[in-house]
């Protein structure tokens, strides 16, 4: 089992960071399909639901130290993380995930987490989780301005 991820992927990777802070990545904020983590007591939101981003399997490289990564997805998502490494507590808490017969993009976990775990929202809980913060209180503050819809609470919205 090589865990060691590939150099190319992880250099054309969105990258994201948090050190002793909040960081979340709402709404149509990317077009990537590889993204490479790394928090240390910190606090990590990716929205992936994006109809931007292109088809095909998702690949998220983490880094965590007694951190927590917040992956809002699709329903029929699937998460693979057979190359995750583990050091110490720590899971994922997907409660809301579907049989593989309904499989749909397939979000590929690899990397390594001390202390940590990642959270997985879908559907309404995910919308919910996007609503209740800051950004999307700015969003839609701008939204009303600008006569559209707000973008963070639903990325699939195109009305």
């Amino acid at each position: 089992m090589n865990t060691t991820p590939d150099t190319t992927q992880v250099e054309t990777a969105e990258r994201v960071r948090a050190d002793y802070e909040q960081v979340r990545k709402l709404g149509n904020w990317t077009t990537a399909r590889a993204f490479a983590v790394r928090a240390r007591r910190g606090h990590v939101v990716l929205d992936l639901r994006s109809p931007q981003i292109p088809p095909g399997d998702l690949d998220i490289t983490v880094d965590l130290d007694h951190a927590m990564v917040k992956l809002l997805l699709p329903a029929d998502a699937v998460i693979d993380d057979e190359d995750l490494r583990w050091i110490g507590r720590g899971r994922i808490k997907d409660y809301q995930a579907r049989p593989e017969t309904e499989a749909g993009r397939t979000v590929r976990i690899t990397g390594e987490i001390r202390h940590g775990e990642i959270r997985v929202n879908r559907e309404g809980v995910a919308t919910l989780s996007a609503m209740f913060t800051k950004e999307f209180v700015r969003d839609a503050i701008a939204a009303r301005r600008e006569g559209r819809y707000p973008t963070i609470d639903d990325p699939t919205r195109t009305v």
